[in-house]
């Protein structure tokens, strides 16, 4: 991931793509309400939880594309998007693992990432860097696994659809989580040569 202190291009809070992002942020309980609904006596609600997912996948490629087309970018929308995916992340690795359609070890390897990235956060923001920019392997990764846990979902059922949807989804696993942690080491290492720079600075 790339740190970069590029001029902000507007200030204003409610634009269409902050709009979009905070609509993806309110969406992570309503999806995680939904996923978890079967499992305190409600009916199975797959296929809302399915639209919700896809809807943010949607909201996700659009915030990011209008910001730039519309000269929209803002520090509060360089927030909310990684914010939103990583929720999104979050969410629904606790509702799979909660529903045994994810193993225990695929979520722990998820969620040790983010901590790796919590703390090289910290450590940016205590040498005075805002958030990094999102680069392309860490979008490619969320791309991926948004892709993996609706398929996931699907699996959890029985029929060629559901086989069909394990195959696929398992190989967008694979393939999200090892750019999910390919991103986070390119993104270690730029802060490392950050912090070395500012020690040689001082």
């Amino acid at each position: 991931m790339e740190v970069q202190e590029t001029q902000v291009q507007t200030d204003r809070i409610f634009t269409i793509p902050n709009i979009l992002s905070m609509a993806r942020l309110v969406g992570v309980p309503v999806f995680l309400w939904l996923i978890l609904w079967p499992e305190f006596g409600g009916p199975k609600a797959d296929g809302w939880a399915l639209l919700v997912l896809a809807l943010s996948g949607i909201s996700d490629y659009l915030d990011g594309k209008l910001a730039r087309r519309w000269n929209q970018v803002s520090n509060l929308g360089r927030l909310l998007d990684p914010a939103a995916d990583r929720l999104f992340v979050l969410s629904t690795l606790v509702g799979l693992t909660w529903r045994d359609i994810l193993p225990l070890w695929l979520t722990l390897l998820l969620l040790a990432r983010e901590v790796m990235m919590g703390v090289m956060l910290l450590i940016l923001r205590r040498h005075g860097y805002g958030p990094p920019q999102v680069n392309f392997v860490g979008k490619a990764a969320t791309f991926n696994l948004m892709y993996a846990f609706p398929l996931l979902l699907l699996s959890d059922g029985s029929g060629w659809l559901a086989t069909l949807a394990s195959i696929c989804g398992w190989a967008f696993a694979g393939w999200g989580t090892t750019l999910y942690w390919w991103a986070g080491i390119l993104y270690v290492v730029q802060v490392r040569r950050l912090v070395r720079m500012d020690a040689t600075a001082d």
